[in-house]
C-alpha cells in the first residue's frame, strides 16, 4: 500500500507551505491522480484521515480528488489516445511505439486554508 507514504508526502509538502505562510488550519486539498498512478482512491481516502487526524494543522482536512485522464503518444503516426480504452498498441495504425504522456502523475492542485 503505497497510498500512505503520498499522503505522508502531501502532508509533508502542506506544513512546509503551512509554516512559510503562517497557516493555522488547512480545510481541504485537492490532489490531482493519473489514471494508471496506481492509487487506489479508497484506499488513500483511509490513509488521508488517519494521517491528517494526527496533524494539527490537518486535523479535518476534506481530500478532493482530481483524475487525470491517461493519454498516450504514438511515435509511428503522431497520434494521441486514451490509453485506458486502447493500452500500447495505437488505435490508429496498430504501433507499439508509443509512450505514456500523462495519467501517471500525483501533483497537490489546491490547498483551502486560513
Amino acid at each position: 500500500m503505497h497510498e500512505l507514504g503520498i499522503v505522508f508526502h502531501i502532508i509533508n509538502e502542506i506544513e512546509e507551505v503551512g509554516k512559510e505562510n503562517k497557516l493555522e488550519t488547512v480545510s481541504s486539498v485537492t490532489v490531482e491522480i493519473g489514471e494508471v498512478s496506481g492509487v487506489l482512491h479508497d484506499y488513500l481516502e483511509d490513509c488521508w484521515k488517519w494521517a491528517c487526524s494526527k496533524s494539527e494543522l490537518m486535523n479535518g482536512a476534506e481530500l478532493k480528488v482530481e483524475v487525470i485522464p491517461a493519454v498516450t503518444y504514438c511515435e509511428n503516426c503522431k497520434g494521441e489516445y486514451k490509453t485506458v480504452k486502447y493500452g500500447k498498441t495505437c488505435p490508429y495504425c496498430q504501433s507499439d511505439k508509443t509512450y505514456l504522456l500523462k495519467g501517471n502523475e500525483i501533483m497537490i492542485k489546491e490547498i483551502e486554508a486560513r
